[in-house]
């Protein structure tokens, strides 16, 4: 996919919005030094462009009851389109998985799995990832603590 050609004020306004999504077009006008309806047309066609997928709120997991993240590496029996289509199909159903990578090396797919407690996460293993059809190996990893996680991009 080709990059898109954003100019100074599109940085600005991607950055304003990564901050603070609620942001009304007065605001975001005001600190990216546009009159407010060029503005709302330059943010329509960010979201157009699809460069602006969505506006989400960002949820702090441990205070809504999912403490645990965990790192599972997938290493699959082969690596033919198929089997990578059902296993990208069946994490996508799985609330569970927050994160999922295609990778390069040694294993095939990183997933970010929150949970709430460690039985929690056993009871995913053994009734979903143990069960899907060309796994061939799962490396656990559980998290200690986070240090950083940035939802922002730095916009170049």
């Amino acid at each position: 996919m080709p990059k898109a050609d954003l100019d100074d004020i599109d940085r600005k306004i991607l950055a304003v919005l990564q901050a603070n999504a609620h942001a009304t077009t007065e605001q975001l006008s005001a600190a990216v030094g546009l009159s407010p309806s060029p503005c709302a047309r330059r943010v329509r066609r960010l979201e157009s462009d699809g460069i602006i997928k969505a506006y989400i709120a960002v949820v702090d997991q441990e205070k809504i009851g999912l403490p645990i993240s965990v790192f599972a590496s997938i290493k699959l029996e082969r690596q033919r389109e198929d089997e990578l289509d059902r296993f990208s199909n069946a994490v996508m159903a799985w609330p569970e998985v927050a994160e999922c990578y295609l990778m390069t090396g040694q294993r095939d797919y990183l997933l970010r799995i929150v949970v709430k407690d460690l039985a929690a996460y056993e009871s995913f293993l053994k009734q979903k990832l143990t069960r899907l059809e060309g796994v061939a190996s799962i490396e656990s990893s559980f998290a200690l603590g986070q240090v950083k996680n940035a939802q922002a991009l730095p916009i170049p």
